[in-house]
Formats: C-alpha cells, sequence, structure tokens
C-alpha cells in the first residue's frame, strides 16, 4: 500500500522518515486471526458518526502516522461498538454449528476463544476493553442475558461463557504478546494490520479531523492507488490527537454501500482500571478446559495473519502485489466443492453459495464476500484474497 502524500515535503530525507515510520509502525502490530477464508473483520454500528470538527493544529500524513507508531497507552478502558457487515448469506443458524464444530476442532470448550470469534462475523456487538500494561488486559463480549469475556493477567489467559458456565485456561505467551486466540477487538488492532501492509500502491493522506467518544482525533485516509481488482474501497482510521492512539477505524468496499469494517469507542478513558478488573476465579460447577499445546506446527502456522508476509509463513504463497495481493493454499485434496447436484442437503447446500467457474486452470468454485473472495480449483488449490473473482480466475489460470 502506498507513499504517504503530505502538503508540501519531499526528498530523500523524507523517503527515509517514511520507511522509518513504517518500521516503527510494524512493532506494533497484532496479527488477525482468520475465520474461515474471510478474516475476522468488524465493523461499527451507525451510531458512532463522528461528531463535531475540531480546530487542531495541521499535520502531515508523515507526522500522523509516526504519532500513531510512537503511541505508548498502558492504561485505558472503554467500549467499543461492533457490527459486521460482509454480506454473508443468510445461513439460517447454521453459524452456531460452525462454531461449536470449532470449539470441538480446538480445545473443545465454548468458553475457548477461537470459538467466539464466528460471532464477529456478522451482526452487531457490544465490547468492553481494559488494560493495564502488557500483563493485564480483559476483552468482555456483552451478549442478550449473557457475557463472554478473555481475560489476560500475568501468566495466565482465562476465556469465560457465562451462558454455558464454561471456562478456558491458557497460559501467556512469554513474550509478552497477546494470546494466539484472543480476536481483535479495538480500532488499534485493525488499524496495526492496516498499517503493516502500507507500501508504494497506497495513497495515505491526512482527510480533516473528527470526535470520537468525547475526543478530538485526526483522520488518517489510506486509498488504493489503483482500484481496479481489489475489493478495497478506502480505510480511515480517526487517531486521538493526544495520545495517537486509534479510536475508530472504518473500511469501505469498492462496490460501495455500508462499511464492511468500521469499530470504534463510543467511551474510552486512559485512567488505569482497577486491579480487580483482571481477576478471575472459575465460578462453582463450571467446567474448566485446559489449553491443549500443539507442537506438530509453530503458532504462526497455526493462525496465519491476514498479511502476505503471514500468508507465506503459514505455507502458501503469495501471487500480486499490494491490495491486489492473492494468498494460494494447495490442499492437496481433489474433487473441489461439492456442486448443488451432489448428494446430500450439506453438498447441494454448498453448492449453491458459490459461483461455478472455469478455464485454463480448470474447475472451481468461487465463495464471494463483500471483502474477501476464495476460489478453491477442483484440483484441491484455494486462491483468497481481497480482490474481485475476476482477480482470483485470472491468477489461477496464469498462476501469476
Amino acid at each position: 500500500m502506498a507513499p504517504y502524500e503530505s502538503d508540501g515535503s519531499s526528498g530523500a530525507e523524507e523517503a527515509d522518515d517514511l520507511r522509518w515510520g513504517r518500521r516503527k509502525a510494524a512493532r506494533y502490530v497484532v496479527p488477525v486471526a482468520v475465520v474461515g477464508v474471510a478474516a475476522a473483520t468488524i465493523g461499527l454500528v451507525p451510531a458512532l458518526a463522528d461528531s463535531g470538527d475540531p480546530n487542531l493544529p495541521k499535520i502531515t500524513a508523515q507526522q500522523l502516522i509516526e504519532k500513531i507508531a510512537k503511541s505508548d497507552v498502558q492504561q485505558l478502558s472503554g467500549t467499543v461498538k461492533i457490527s459486521t457487515d460482509l454480506g454473508l448469506p443468510d445461513l439460517g443458524g447454521l453459524e452456531s454449528g460452525i462454531a461449536s464444530g470449532l470449539a470441538k476442532g480446538g480445545d473443545g470448550s465454548s468458553a475457548d476463544p477461537t470459538s467466539k470469534l464466528t460471532e464477529l462475523a456478522s451482526g452487531t456487538h457490544t465490547v468492553r476493553v481494559a488494560a493495564d500494561g502488557q500483563d493485564r488486559q480483559k476483552v468482555s463480549l456483552i451478549e442478550s442475558a449473557a457475557e463472554y469475556s478473555v481475560i489476560h493477567n500475568g501468566k495466565d489467559v482465562w476465556g469465560y461463557d457465562s451462558k454455558s458456565n464454561e471456562v478456558y485456561h491458557g497460559t501467556a505467551s512469554q513474550d509478552g504478546k497477546r494470546h494466539k486466540d484472543e480476536a481483535p477487538a479495538t480500532p488499534k488492532d485493525f488499524a496495526d494490520q492496516a498499517l503493516k501492509s502500507v507500501d508504494d500502491t497506497t495513497s495515505v493522506t491526512v482527510d480533516g479531523t473528527a470526535q470520537v467518544a468525547g475526543r478530538d482525533a485526526y483522520k488518517l485516509l489510506i486509498k488504493p492507488k489503483h482500484a481496479s481488482g481489489t475489493t478495497v474501497g478506502a480505510i480511515s482510521i480517526a487517531v486521538d490527537a493526544k495520545t495517537g492512539m486509534p479510536l475508530k477505524f472504518t473500511l469501505t468496499p469498492a462496490s460501495g454501500g455500508a462499511a464492511v469494517v468500521d469499530a470504534g469507542f463510543t467511551r474510552v478513558s486512559f485512567a488505569r482500571p482497577a486491579a480487580s478488573t483482571f481477576d478471575f476465579t472459575p465460578p462453582k460447577g463450571a467446567k474448566v478446559t485446559e489449553e491443549k499445546k500443539d507442537a506438530r506446527a509453530p503458532e504462526h502456522a497455526q493462525r496465519p495473519g491476514a498479511s502476505p508476509k503471514d500468508f507465506a509463513k503459514a505455507g502458501s504463497r503469495v501471487l500480486g502485489k499490494g491490495w491486489n495481493s492473492i494468498a494460494v493454499f494447495d490442499t492437496g485434496t481433489k474433487g473441489g466443492v461439492p456442486s448443488s447436484s451432489g448428494k446430500g442437503d450439506l453438498s447441494g447446500f454448498l453448492g449453491s453459495l458459490g459461483d461455478h467457474v472455469s478455464g485454463k486452470f480448470g474447475k472451481g468454485t468461487v465463495f464471494s464476500t463483500r471483502l474477501v473472495n476464495a476460489l478453491i480449483t477442483d484440483d484441491g488449490k484455494v486462491y483468497v484474497g481481497a480482490v474481485t473473482k475476476g482477480t482470483l480466475v485470472t491468477a489461477a489460470n496464469t498462476g501469476q
């Protein structure tokens, strides 16, 4: 994605500064877990529209990106409103079955954070977050008459589902990073992932100011320089003018309409949360599941992020560049996806969700959302990216 477009500064010195800013930003990146072939992209309800137009000192895109990279907020608490509009079809309750299957495929508990990620793929959600340094964080998903929480306190990571009264217990990584199963829950999580991919295919500008959750903010606008082939229209990040922390993240699709990703604070405080916020003891009678250690593959291979580098680490190859990057996996399984003429209800259902395509590569099925599309070929290859169906087919035909 691209060099920063500022207002009047240029030259080799600026280029060096920009590369420094990108390297600094990359240090703060938190990988985004992938839910199936559609990444866990999260949006915000329209009620979080910007309010006010604060008069702030002028700032260049370069200065703003460096402000984000230098941000070092250690204590905060607040509420994030989340909704998702990937344009997924109505699965008629199948979502809960998928979540259950993920839990069984993971550590077998409804409190396993992995099993909760699919809930963020559609609908509207309220998330409460709290942090006190690198060793204490809490994320709570507020549900109807129930609550799900992930608590990191020292070496322990707890997941608790009040609805099923189940508890998941794991350990934090030794390098102090977030636990491998934590879902992205704040605008910073999404902003970090977007900034990680900034290169020369992207336009980055300052797009005025706004107020978010009562805080004055600058708006950073990230757009593909050439929209052809990508499903991404633009990314807007509201950056707190004082702390440099992202307060709101909005991703709009190239096709127009509602945002696919639009996550933002409705309330935020940078005061230190009470220590008791991070205390957790399994309730009486709760079923406790301990995390299973999987020594078969390194963590990054089990849970790839969303950037081309992450896909490469996960054992895939990457075709294209920037916004048109496509990850290619070879599953080794022949036969592709069951068609609508296959036997059984599930076969017909799966076939009806995709578009059947053919080309020099053979035959396959394309599964589409408003952001992430995937082509599964009959010879077992998977092409996936934030690109159009035509771009996937062309990549499969040429292998480039």
